[in-house]
């Protein structure tokens, strides 16, 4: 989402007359994106805006603004804090650093912001609700970004066709809940709905959805994703924890074997489908047993990827509120290695399986001289001999094979494809 965030405001910047640049000193505008899902996110925000305060000095003219969940509905602190600033936006609220450069430039900013990323690549992320609802104990999100919000199929539809003028071939529809996507709409519609509607658009070859809450994951939804050709089979369902007393401090609304049966439905209705995952170890009470049960869920479940991290008290959160962060911090590294060894194995084994398959992959780029993307399961795939490739859809053999990626070779041309190689 910040990445989507960060990509409109470029644009708007881009619109205004503004080109990009990675040196900080020459810079006439500084735009941090925070996030402060954990404590070292922070930790990394706070850390560059240290580095910004004698760039500020030398130069009072530099523009330094910060933006996401960094900034709240009470920005005094901050100002006190970061004096080096001179605006702070909330999540989505671009119009305050915008009226700034366009008083500096004399350039009226109203409309720059649109849909449009700045430099569109052959995968795009479009927002399509912003917001939570969950309230989960441990969650900041709600209280930054606010309550859900949901954008029209018609908007979102109007997006996905400009991207897709502009050479986009795969979509992220994303949300911090995107299964509830609608809910807050008067109209009776769903993800499945707004899938449907989508995958109608011409030029657009794969759709991708996240992060989903297994509340929300409904059998409509499942189904959509199982019938619809363009969509990818790849679910991104976070479980947090695997104790049912953690499940309930968590405020998640679900237990163990409820979470269990929902990866055995969608399994089961979506042939060859991979599943991801997000946890937490060491939330408050933790005890060995209860992170036993999150251990054996990942053992037992046997995800494709799983995005792990010690808990850290978010302040303004419930359990900040009222619960004790009291497992010890060498316990909660212990604990995150033992998951994080645990991943590596099941992932390498996993993706031993690709090992002479021919898999499709978008290529997307060329990273130190050999072209990469993804294939439909989200595996990241380096392919030898396809830069000449970037934007295409092409059949590739594996012969390499490790937790973290795939590689191989196009797949030889037998005549068999009517001589496209699998190019779509």
């Amino acid at each position: 989402m910040n990445v989507a965030d960060s990509e409109r405001l470029e644009s708007a910047l881009d619109q205004m007359g503004l080109s990009k640049t990675t040196d900080l000193a020459d810079a006439d505008v500084v735009v941090l994106n925070s996030c402060v899902v954990r404590q070292s996110a922070e930790d990394k925000v706070t850390s560059m805006l240290g580095h910004m305060k004698p760039l500020k000095h030398e130069n009072k003219n530099k523009i330094v603004a910060l933006m996401g969940c960094l900034v709240g509905p009470n920005t005094k602190n901050l100002k006190q804090q970061f004096p080096q600033v001179d605006v702070f936006m909330r999540p989505q609220q671009y119009q305050p650093l915008l009226d700034i450069v366009g008083d500096r430039l004399d350039i009226d900013p109203s409309g720059c912001v649109g849909p449009l990323t700045a430099t569109p690549a052959i995968t795009a992320y479009i927002p399509i609700i912003h917001g939570c609802n969950k309230m989960c104990s441990f969650c900041i999100i709600p209280y930054r970004r606010g309550r859900e919000v949901s954008r029209s199929i018609t908007d979102i539809a109007r997006e996905t066709e400009l991207l897709a003028d502009r050479g986009v071939k795969e979509i992220t529809l994303l949300g911090q809940n995107v299964d509830s996507y609608g809910q807050d709409l008067t109209a009776d519609v769903d993800l499945g709905d707004l899938l449907e509607a989508v995958h109608e658009i011409d030029s657009i070859e794969r759709i991708r959805f996240l992060t989903s809450h297994p509340n929300d994951m409904s059998d409509h939804i499942i189904e959509t994703v199982a019938e619809l050709p363009k969509v990818c089979e790849n679910i991104n369902l976070p479980f947090q924890a695997g104790d049912n007393d953690v499940l309930t401090r968590m405020r998640r609304g679900y237990t163990n074997r409820e979470y269990r049966d929902k990866i055995e439905k969608i399994r089961e209705k979506i042939p060859g489908v991979s599943v991801t995952t997000d946890l937490i170890v060491g939330f408050c009470g933790e005890t060995d047993k209860q992170f036993e049960q999150t251990y054996n869920l990942v053992k037992d479940i046997r995800f494709d990827k799983v995005h792990s991290a010690m808990y850290s008290t978010r302040p303004g959160t419930i359990a900040s509120k009222k619960m004790e962060d009291d497992v010890p911090a060498e316990t909660k590294r212990e604990r995150l290695h033992a998951i994080d060894d645990l991943q590596t194995d099941i992932q390498g084994e996993i993706n031993k399986r690709y090992h002479d398959e021919t898999v499709e992959v978008l290529i997307e780029d060329i990273k130190r001289g050999t072209a990469y993307g993804r294939n439909r399961n989200d595996k990241l795939v380096y392919v030898d001999d396809a830069t000449h490739s970037i934007g295409q859809s092409v059949n590739v053999t594996i012969h390499r094979t490790g937790p973290w990626s795939l590689g191989g070779v196009l797949k030889p041309f037998t005549g068999e494809d009517g001589g496209s190689n699998g190019h779509s």
